[in-house]
């Protein structure tokens, strides 16, 4: 049983404390959060600590931490999200790896998952700049159906650290109970995703979440203690956090049909 841990970072937070116990990390690319030096800083910290980089494009609305939705047209989004995955990708091949991953930050991700001209625009600048990158979004999104029908190399992601709404949406920031702060709490929904593939969503439905990456936020309260919480109960119980690129290849493997047995004619 093997699992992705990763977090949103480069956003002028608690990074040095938080990449110790991740796999992956999403760099903000400079729009809404960072900025150069933060961007080449945040990839050499993640490279030390062995952790594999992707860009986290988003909007350019610092004022709301690209938290809030802006209507754009199509080609501007896919213009947006190619111009920030080649800013990031710069800082991390100048350091002599290779970029992983893309996740879409915050409004932009969510937008993703609601709209399928957002989605297919985000899908199409991934394509545009290096087709083998992972594109990462919300399990069930249809930015993932749109990644797979454009042939991408896809990852379903699930939180650690948010609530659940029984229709499988995540409770709303600002609402109560959105975030979850308590590690011990954490751990335990970040454990229920690895091992069970589920969620108890905030009325008390058991959801099913089938995911490859585990996300925990750098901005939320207390996200060190929950990030070393969340690596000590997975592996207390067994299950192993690697690299998302090492995790699809074994979860492919693992779906792979086993070959028929040898029959004598």
């Amino acid at each position: 049983m093997t699992i992705d841990v990763n977090a949103d970072v480069g956003e002028g937070l608690e990074d040095s404390l938080v990449l110790p116990f991740l796999t992956s990390a999403n760099v903000a690319c400079g729009l809404h959060a960072g900025g150069p030096n933060v961007m080449d800083e945040t990839v050499a910290q993640a490279l030390a600590h062995g952790v594999r980089v992707g860009a986290h494009p988003g909007y350019a609305d610092r004022e709301h931490f690209g938290r809030v939705q802006i209507e754009m047209p199509a080609e501007d989004v896919e213009r947006l999200v190619l111009y920030q995955i080649g800013a990031l990708d710069a800082f991390v091949r100048s350091r002599g790896e290779p970029l992983t991953h893309v996740k879409p930050h915050g409004a932009l991700y969510h937008a993703a998952g609601e709209f399928p001209d957002v989605a297919r625009s985000i899908v199409e600048a991934v394509r545009r700049y290096r087709p083998t990158l992972i594109l990462v979004g919300q399990a069930g999104s249809m930015l993932l159906g749109a990644g797979r029908d454009a042939g991408l190399p896809v990852a379903a992601e699930a939180f650690a650290d948010r609530r659940y709404q029984a229709d499988g949406n995540l409770v709303p920031r600002g609402r109560p109970g959105a975030l979850l702060t308590d590690p011990e709490e954490a751990a335990e929904q970040a454990l229920s995703i690895a091992r069970d593939g589920a969620v108890t969503a905030q009325d008390g439905s058991r959801l099913e979440v089938r995911a490859q990456t585990i996300c925990l936020h750098g901005d939320t309260p207390g996200a060190p203690a929950i990030a070393r919480r969340v690596r000590e109960m997975l592996r207390q119980q067994g299950i192993v956090v690697a690299p998302l690129d090492r995790v699809l290849r074994e979860r492919s493997r693992a779906d792979e049909p086993s070959p028929s047995p040898a029959r004598h004619v």
